[in-house]
């Protein structure tokens, strides 16, 4: 288990702890926010699903099996939020010593995120409904902190229909592959920034894409030299494990 995180010389780019600050704390966890909150990062990554009685909860995973290290198997979005509540996850080193690292609730990661002064950096895992959609922005609101959030998503109509909800937000699309001529029209046309996998950027496309303003997020970066080369090509955001 990794004691700090590692330093680099990140310039002008905004750097996004992943899953919270995962490399030293359970991921997804009040644990590992509260850590990135304490570091120098700009923004605190999570994931959220919806549960079978509409809380929105904040796990990577369609089931915690990993994350429970195959202690308990159940589909959260198939399942109570009161059966999610009671599991206790263990920590990086297999232990289940602590009794605070659980699967938490969105409200509690936007308390975290506001009380740190981070952007939140919220991943909308599953096809949303657009109420689900609606919903989710009226817990954010409702904390009075929708100005301290950018969407993300794989799913395209989750990003779409957030862009018509809240047509000011930073919505970001995620994608593991190039950005094909159409794709980037899209996102001009949608007013969309682009978060991708740091292995499908050239220094070319980077170019491309900030000709087009759109701005340009790269997940999941942990090398220090693939870092440094994402910086000099002039990324804008990088999201890490253990990078600060």
């Amino acid at each position: 288990m990794a004691k700090d995180t590692i330093k680099i010389e990140k310039k002008h780019v905004k750097m996004v702890a992943h899953r919270g600050m995962s490399g030293l704390e359970r991921e997804n966890t009040n644990a590992a926010f509260v850590a990135a909150g304490n570091r120098s990062y700009f923004g605190i990554e999570t994931d959220i699903h919806k549960t079978a009685d509409g809380k929105f909860v904040v796990i990577h995973d369609e089931t915690t099996k990993r994350v429970s290290n195959g202690a308990v198997d159940v589909n959260v979005e198939e399942v109570s939020y009161d059966v999610l509540k009671d599991i206790v996850l263990p920590d990086l080193d297999g232990s289940t010593v602590r009794k605070d690292i659980r699967i938490p609730l969105l409200p509690e990661y936007i308390h975290i995120c506001k009380k740190y002064g981070k952007v939140g950096v919220l991943e909308l895992k599953n096809p949303f409904s657009r109420e689900d959609l609606q919903r989710i922005a009226e817990i954010i609101k409702e904390q009075d902190y929708l100005d301290g959030i950018i969407f993300i998503s794989f799913d395209w109509n989750n990003c779409v229909v957030m862009r018509e909800i809240l047509p000011k937000q930073p919505i970001q699309w995620l994608t593991g592959d190039p950005v094909t001529e159409e794709r980037l029209a899209e996102l001009v046309h949608h007013k969309l920034d682009l978060d991708i996998y740091y292995g499908a950027l050239t220094a070319e496309v980077v170019v491309k894409l900030h000709e087009n303003n759109v701005l340009i997020n790269c997940f999941t970066c942990d090398e220090k030299e693939a870092a440094e080369k994402l910086i000099e090509w002039g990324v804008d955001y990088i999201t890490s494990n253990i990078l600060e």
